[in-house]
């Protein structure tokens, strides 16, 4: 769902400033990381009181995103909790290791040589060697942005071995060389030699405990080489290799005859095919390709050939050596064009990349970041210097600042939102598994749609519930509508949500415990953690207990005739036979009376996890109760104390039923 740029942000008016526990622990964790930030500020002083408006800086701390999503990593890792030394320490840690100019094991001297030179943003599945070494693992989707360290014979074979790095790591790893790049590296001035830049993606990681002292990499086809038009080499093997040929001149009866080509495009665009194929299910990625003269041709990418388009950028100019020509009859298409390109067996690609020239733009901060920022505002900071890349994208990923909502703007990417969930649904209608999510913060709300590989994977996610979200991009569509997009499969999406993370009930460093008068006066988004005893448990419906679907954690019903005997999950909107299979599991649904130590009550509800804490017993193991014990149960635990975490969500539930009350225990843990 998007928004109109007139009215895609609902501007919420709260001038009561209740600090949130969580937000300053960023603001003071920045302050102890990256102390020499402060520095700069002080020598900057005096510039800006002369002409505050001007006011400038580039930030060399960590942004306010990266801290962020450590720190709920940590306590996701944590469940029992973490303290303010434990999360101080991974900061420090991480941020020194990924910023410390040197590694305990020295790279190569031709990765430092090349670096000097590297501008060029990496992509969006990019893995680092250190990090393969690190998990033992590699996925198929997974990028390399390698530099050829060595090409040889092993001795006495025929196998070339290319030993790679990168620029991020210490670390280098080996790759057997697929037989159809031997001829790349088999000739003295090979372009697939010492210092080549390559980009590679459907590895096998074959490791230590196969057979081999030292992890390596296995053979893939889908290997791409980068090429830089300022280097004259790399010019000249451009316009004498790949030039040769131009789209006009291709034809489909000279290819079936023998005849091959060499072709220089650049990429304007990569997406699903427009038509469907009507015989087949086989997946396939479409790179639209405009020559030199402007003439259009389409580049297209066969089931497992479509990882290969992660390798791709739009702007960047592709070179096809050899590819295959095959007829839109051939390869189920339709279109106004006799033929396209495909990625065939003896097919090279070359990429020069567009991202080479990054720009950096002067972003003006909101008055709520000017005033709320205990770590830039004191000097007067106005703007803060972000890079921009060749599509024109600003990145917030390093941005100093907690991103508000009214923020967002068209060609952003790396926001990071937190803020209270206030609606979601499944879109029946979208291509694979997306969600519409609503998220509302201090000073807006807007929608963002959920992009999942294949089901739902966040777990329980209810009204009220305060969630932290990173790798969002932000552009605005033909219809004028701001779009906000989370891809799962970005290397830099997270999705945490806080009001169900067991360290937040734990780790005081990042939470405090309030009244229950006091969580029912609160206005803006915040973890509610009580201390309350239990007063009493709805007698009316005793202790209740449901299907839910394990996914999602959302309770199941079964569905009227003509399709009755079936369950259905209306979050999910999947429906099962009437056995459900592991995805449906039992569950409570219970209502109780919460009291604290000021008497003040509240009544609440809650399911899952947190009802099974509360009751101190599973669904399964109570319903194997006599019902006379069954009955008399609740009356056991009247008078518990109890740490719990309370979501408001405003008396409303995912099916859109009014509940009888607007407060959800989210988590509990026995005290």
């Amino acid at each position: 769902m998007g928004d109109s740029i007139g009215d895609s942000l609902i501007e919420i008016d709260d001038k009561e400033e209740v600090e949130d526990p969580f937000l300053a622990f960023i603001d003071y964790a920045r302050a102890v990381i990256s102390p020499e930030q402060d520095e700069i500020e002080e020598e900057e002083e005096d510039v800006r009181k002369k002409n505050p408006s001007e006011a400038v800086t580039e930030v060399s701390g960590p942004g306010w995103g990266w801290i962020a999503s450590r720190v709920l990593k940590t306590c996701t890792a944590y469940s029992s909790g973490v303290t303010a030394a434990i999360l101080l320490s991974d900061l420090s840690q991480g941020w020194h290791e990924q910023n410390k100019p040197g590694m305990s094991k020295k790279k190569p001297e031709l990765i430092d040589q090349l670096n000097k030179s590297h501008r060029r943003r990496r992509l969006a599945n990019t893995v680092t060697i250190d990090s393969i070494y690190e998990k033992n693992f590699l996925s198929m989707n997974s990028v390399l942005e390698a530099v050829v360290i060595k090409a040889d014979l092993l001795p006495g074979t025929n196998i070339f071995m290319l030993t790679l790095g990168d620029f991020w790591s210490s670390n280098t790893i080996d790759l057997y060389l697929h037989r159809r790049y031997y001829e790349l590296v088999e000739t003295p001035n090979g372009i697939l030699r010492k210092g080549r830049e390559v980009l590679i993606t459907g590895c096998y990681l074959r490791t230590a405990r196969e057979g081999c002292g030292v992890p390596r990499l296995l053979p893939t086809e889908y290997l791409v080489i980068l090429l830089d038009e300022d280097e004259e080499e790399d010019a000249i093997f451009i316009v004498a290799q790949l030039c040769s040929d131009t789209f006009s001149s291709v034809s489909l009866d000279d290819f079936n005859n023998g005849t091959s080509y060499s072709l220089y495009a650049r990429i304007e665009s990569i997406g699903p095919l427009e038509s469907e194929l009507k015989f087949s299910t086989a997946h396939r990625r479409q790179i639209a390709l405009v020559d030199a003269d402007g003439v259009r041709l389409n580049f297209i990418l066969w089931g497992e050939q479509v990882i290969v388009a992660n390798l791709m950028s739009v702007g960047s100019m592709l070179g096809l050596e050899r590819p295959y020509i095959s007829s839109l009859e051939e390869s189920a298409m339709e279109g106004k064009d006799e033929f396209c390109l495909e990625y065939g067996s003896a097919t090279h690609l070359y990429i020069v990349p567009s991202t080479l020239q990054e720009e950096t733009v002067c972003v003006s901060l909101s008055q709520n970041q000017c005033q709320g920022s205990k770590l830039l505002g004191s000097v007067g900071v106005s703007q803060v210097t972000l890079p921009r890349d060749a599509e024109g994208s600003i990145d917030f990923s390093n941005y100093p600042f907690r991103t508000n909502i009214t923020d967002c703007r068209d060609k952003t990417t790396g926001i990071s939102l937190y803020g209270v969930v206030t609606d979601i649904f499944c879109d029946p209608n979208a291509t694979g598994v997306v969600f519409s999510l609503k998220i509302e913060d201090t000073t807006g709300a807007i929608w963002t749609r959920l992009h999942f590989n294949t089901y739902w994977s966040l777990g329980r996610l209810g009204l009220g519930h305060v969630v932290y979200v990173s790798g969002l991009s932000c552009k605005t569509t033909k219809e004028n509508f701001l779009e906000v997009l989370w891809h799962e499969g970005n290397e830099k999406a997270t999705f945490i949500n806080l009001s169900c993370l067991p360290a937040f009930l734990t780790s005081s460093c990042l939470h405090k415990v309030s009244t229950l008068s006091q969580i029912s006066k609160q206005r803006k988004p915040a973890i509610n953690i009580c201390r309350v005893k239990l007063d009493e448990i709805d007698q009316c419906h005793s202790i209740n207990t449901r299907l839910s679907h394990s996914v999602c954690g959302h309770f199941i019903d079964e569905e009227s005739p003509p399709h009755g005997g079936n369950l259905h999950c209306s979050f999910c909107r999947v429906t099962f036979n009437s056995n459900g299979g592991s995805e449906v599991v039992r569950t409570f649904h219970i209502m109780i009376t919460l009291a604290d130590e000021e008497t003040t009550k509240l009544y609440a509800w809650c399911t899952g996890q947190s009802a099974s804490a509360i009751l101190q017993i599973s669904p399964d193991e109570f319903c194997d109760l006599p019902e006379d014990d069954q009955l008399m149960y609740p009356s056991s635990l009247e008078n518990e104390w109890f740490l719990v975490t309370l979501a408001n969500s405003g008396g409303r539930s995912l099916s859109h039923k009014m509940e009888a009350t607007c407060w959800e225990i989210t988590r509990a843990l026995k005290i």
